[in-house]
């Protein structure tokens, strides 16, 4: 069941992702760079001549929402529970309420710089988490690839996370019982 609660598995407890996980891992990787290239190329021009944000910038709001308490809790370590996806919510409905009354249209410059630059963030670190772990194979969820990187680097043991949503876990699950 997906949860954002932090869940954190002592070293070696997960098993590493065979060659299947390892290209879904570099596929999803692959899909979020292509994503923030797409916000790259609209950052000169996120708000339409009619006023209307650029659809390539709300594309990634819903998906964003449901994975940035992910990316935030997993990623760094902390037990924000879904308040980083609360929170952003409240960033955006704020400030598109504000563009209301202020102009009589929710959909400002302000609000669309805001959810680029908060998309940006969200899937460079998803993307980057997402390659990295495709190549250098870390055990259980993608946002523990840098911990997994630094502890292969300082010999350091770093703790593992099992991948709460999507279907890496199961792939590895599976690949693991195969014995690949």
């Amino acid at each position: 069941m997906a949860t954002t609660d932090l869940k954190l598995d002592e070293p070696g407890t997960l098993p590493k992702p065979g060659p299947i996980g390892r290209l879904v891992r570099l596929g999803f990787g692959a899909f979020c760079v292509a994503y923030v290239v797409q916000l790259v190329a609209v950052s000169d021009s996120l708000v339409d001549a009619s006023g209307h944000v650029r659809p390539a910038i709300f594309n990634g709001i819903l998906p964003g929402l449901f994975l940035i308490s992910y990316v935030i809790n997993i990623g760094f370590s902390r037990a924000f529970g879904k308040w980083p996806a609360i929170a952003s919510g409240a960033v955006f409905l704020a400030l598109a309420g504000f563009g209301y009354l202020a102009s009589g249209n929710a959909e400002t410059a302000l609000l669309a710089r805001t959810i680029w630059a908060w998309e940006l963030y969200l899937y460079s670190h998803l993307g980057l988490s997402f390659l990295l772990a495709g190549l250098i194979g870390t055990p259980g969820c993608e946002m523990r690839a840098l911990h997994h990187l630094y502890s292969r680097i300082t010999g350091n043991p770093t703790k593992e996370h099992y991948c709460p949503v999507g279907p890496l876990h199961p792939i590895d699950q599976w690949e693991a019982n195969r014995g690949t």
